[in-house]
């Protein structure tokens, strides 16, 4: 009778170890394009234990007559193909830019020193060895200023 206290709390432990998925659900990248505008590093947080649900967020910055800080958030849908490393990426994310890096609780006096993008995304994202990943996707962005086309590389860690 003792031995069966110590063999059944083992055996239940084992099963939930045989049953762990080996999908990473964290990512951490750099993006240049997408939803950062120019270049920004992501925080990616999947909400499943498969691919599925995400969500994001970065920092970014970029250059146009003066210097944008970005902070990229979105979330984002990881559709499996037939190769299981591989995934098509859909999203919708929002990307706040404030121009001369100043923060955003920060009071300024122009009104048009900030505003806010729409980003719509859709895309291809492949897990490879080591725990890396890569993406490709169509990012275009809608503003206050019109809609305009747009694409993004990103390169990152999974864990």
């Amino acid at each position: 009778m003792k031995i069966y206290i110590y063999i059944l709390p083992l055996l239940l432990l084992a099963q939930h170890c045989v049953g762990q998925s080996s999908f990473k659900r964290n990512d951490i990248y750099l993006e240049a394009g997408g939803n950062g505008l120019f270049i920004s590093a992501n925080y990616e947080r999947q909400l499943t234990k498969e691919p599925g649900l995400g969500v994001r967020i970065g920092v970014g910055m970029y250059s146009e007559n003066a210097y944008y800080l970005t902070i990229p958030i979105g979330i984002n849908y990881l559709f499996a193909t037939k190769n299981p490393k591989g995934f098509l990426d859909a999203g919708l994310g929002v990307s706040f830019t404030r121009e001369n890096a100043k923060l955003f609780w920060e009071k300024t006096t122009p009104a048009d020193d900030h505003f806010v993008n729409f980003i719509p995304s859709f895309g291809y994202r492949r897990h490879t060895t080591k725990n890396m990943m890569w993406r490709i996707s169509c990012t275009p962005g809608i503003n206050k200023f019109g809609f305009v086309p747009w694409i993004g590389f990103s390169i990152g860690k999974r864990f």
